[in-house]
């Protein structure tokens, strides 16, 4: 398709857009200079595409559908469907379910959206590159969140996702369907993203482990991003051993993703053996007795690391005051990081790496006419982000990025002489889904998206038949010291019973 220069009329409300007008003579040397313009630029959209990494290497791919809900009771599912990889590696034999933000060749996502319904992929991202080079097998898209902007699981346009556990609750959000799935026999391993707690929070509202892994290590590559600058992709699954084995496979750098620096990866799965006598524990203060927190919850995590103390690790409590109120920090960032890439049809600027061209194109065709049916939770990102940024000018937005260091040194100092901290990874259990969810769940997941630090959640205890989480927090690129922590309490009892 040719690509047209702008008209008189255009490039006025263009000038308009931008807070000027155009002079007449301005008008006509503009007019004048832009045809010879836009032959250049149209020689670059006419160009074929370089190939990337991550392009479409396994060709034996079947989009599949949505499931009839008799077939996917916990409305976990969006689409069935079937990508083979190689036939052998680390990840053979295990079936693999994809946020529905996450990117494959030729199978429909929508990030839980109506506005992107009918978007396919020309690309995989990079962590489903390498899971199909490990011989896995991708088997399902699973509900998330409206845009991923809600904790609670209930805001897709394909309904709420509900709790394995008792369906009149919550299964958490946004990575929704990653923890609901895992309690299906035929998906072994799911991937969610995290950038306030989207990975943990379901993982201890659905019962199932997830990591959320230090930032960078994980590449993100052909995941639909929120802000790069929090952005996090991980494993979810049913045990720690599944889990290590995933995270073994898509961690590494990719030079793909500006979001990496130097990144240190492992040998996950062989450092379990390695057990956890020794190592240094904090149970975190501030993690407990939050504004809407359980007792009971409080209780069950305080009991669990206990049980740890009792497998020769240190244990002792510790404190961070600014840890109280350090989740804050997110909304500074989120609202505006999350209008800005709108604004830009989800594809980002100012990058080098992999800019995903084919949403940015479907995204600003569809989003004119569609953005109005977005949930309620993105509509407010997207009000009070545009707000912020016409009333202050981006001050709020770069205030809360400049804090992230001194954040970030307080939870290191700790660290420094204590292998992990431990706390709830939510205060509360799943709570009704015809009730309001706290936004004190993010308590404490969503300051560990803001320093970066890599958070593990592992169930640890039913009350009132719901799980209860604990989370795991350790140095940066110390995920391998958090899975020898959750792998040794996961051995040592049966948390539905404790």
């Amino acid at each position: 398709m040719a690509l047209l220069p702008p008209t008189a009329e255009e490039l006025q409300a263009a000038a308009r857009a931008n807070h000027f007008e155009l002079s007449d003579n301005e008008a006509a040397v503009f007019e004048a200079m832009l045809p010879r313009m836009f032959t250049i630029l149209e020689r670059i959209d006419s160009a074929p595409v370089e190939p990337q990494p991550s392009v479409v290497k396994y060709r034996d791919r079947d989009p599949g559908a949505r499931p009839a809900r008799e077939q996917d009771p916990l409305n976990a599912i969006v689409r069935r469907c079937r990508v083979k990889g190689a036939p052998s590696g680390k990840l053979a034999g295990k079936r693999i379910g994809l946020k529905d933000s996450v990117c494959a060749a030729g199978i429909p996502i929508s990030a839980g959206s109506r506005v992107l319904e009918g978007y396919v992929p020309d690309l995989d991202a990079t962590i489903v590159a390498r899971m199909l080079d490990a011989g896995g097998e991708i088997v399902a898209i699973l509900n998330m969140d409206d845009f991923a902007l809600s904790g609670d699981g209930t805001t897709s346009a394909y309904g709420a996702t509900l709790n394995p556990h008792n369906r009149a609750h919550c299964s958490g959000g946004s990575s929704a369907g990653s923890g609901a799935a895992l309690y299906y026999d035929d998906i072994d391993i799911t991937i969610g993203t995290d950038q306030g707690g989207s990975i943990r929070i379901p993982a201890s509202w659905c019962g199932v482990v997830g990591i959320k892994p230090t930032y960078g290590l994980v590449p993100y590559t052909g995941v639909l991003s929120i802000d790069p600058s929090i952005d996090h992709v991980g494993p979810m699954a049913r045990s720690v051993s599944d889990l290590s084995l995933a995270l073994e496979v898509i961690a590494g750098k990719d030079p793909l993703d500006p979001r990496q620096g130097e990144v240190r990866s492992e040998d996950y799965v062989a450092a379990l053996a390695r057990g956890v006598s020794g190592l240094r524990i904090g149970i975190l203060r501030e993690g407990f007795a939050h504004p809407g927190a359980q007792p009971d919850v409080d209780a069950a995590v305080r009991a669990a690391a206990a049980k740890l103390g009792k497998l020769s690790v240190q244990v002792e409590e510790v404190s961070i005051p600014a840890h109280r109120e350090a989740f804050g920090l997110l909304w500074g960032i989120v609202a505006e990081g999350m209008c800005d890439l709108v604004h830009t049809n989800l594809a980002g600027t100012h990058f080098q790496g992999l800019y995903n061209a084919s949403l940015a194109d479907r995204f600003g065709e569809v989003a004119p006419s569609r953005i109005k049916d977005v949930a309620s939770t993105v509509k407010l990102m997207l009000l009070l982000g545009t707000y912020l940024r016409s009333k202050y000018h981006g001050r709020i937005y770069a205030k809360a990025q400049n804090q992230r260091g001194a954040l970030r040194a307080e939870y290191d100092r700790l660290l420094t002489n204590h292998d992990a901290l431990v706390m709830p990874t939510t205060p509360m259990k799943a709570p009704r889904q015809d009730e309001r969810a706290p936004y004190s769940m993010l308590a404490n997941t969503a300051p560990f998206d803001v320093t970066g630090h890599p958070g593990l959640s592992i169930p640890c205890a039913m009350r009132d038949g719901l799980p209860v989480g604990m989370m795991l927090i350790g140095r940066h690129f110390s995920e391998s010291t958090l899975l020898r922590l959750g792998y040794a309490f996961e051995q040592s009892a049966d948390w539905r019973k404790a």
